[in-house]
């Protein structure tokens, strides 16, 4: 298994945005990651915090349908990632397996090594240098 990695992306309105979604599912089915586990939080105007499958949404269903492992987004992950939302906004939830990378960390495991950590650097920096 390659590297796995918990990634919330934020939208700024109760509701996902369709193309973005697209997008971003559009890794999976090229295979380039793989999709183990994902929820849709929403942050309402009024502070509330939802959580929800994601096939309660059209646009979402069946993404899980083959899911391998029990569901591992829990409600501590869900509480930490409305604190990163605004009141009215919403995120997708995701964990995901960098399948691009699965080669690289059997090779090195293969010669007795581990992948030890992981630190994603934010745009802003890229942008910087």
């Amino acid at each position: 298994m390659g590297p796995v990695e918990f990634i919330v992306l934020a939208f700024p309105e109760e509701q996902l945005r369709v193309p973005a979604v697209e997008a971003v599912m559009g890794l999976r089915k090229a295979g380039v990651v793989r999709l183990i586990d994902g929820l849709v939080v929403t942050k309402t105007a009024g502070g509330e915090v939802l959580a929800a499958e994601f096939d309660e949404f059209m646009e979402l269903q069946g993404l899980l349908r083959h899911r391998e492992a029990a569901q591992l987004i829990g409600a501590e992950d869900v509480q930490e990632s409305a604190e990163l939302l605004e009141r009215g906004s919403c995120a997708l939830l995701l964990l995901v397996e960098h399948v691009w990378a699965e080669d690289a960390a059997i090779a090195v495991r293969a010669a007795g090594g581990r992948i030890v950590g992981s630190v994603r650097i934010p745009p802003e920096r890229t942008e910087a240098a």
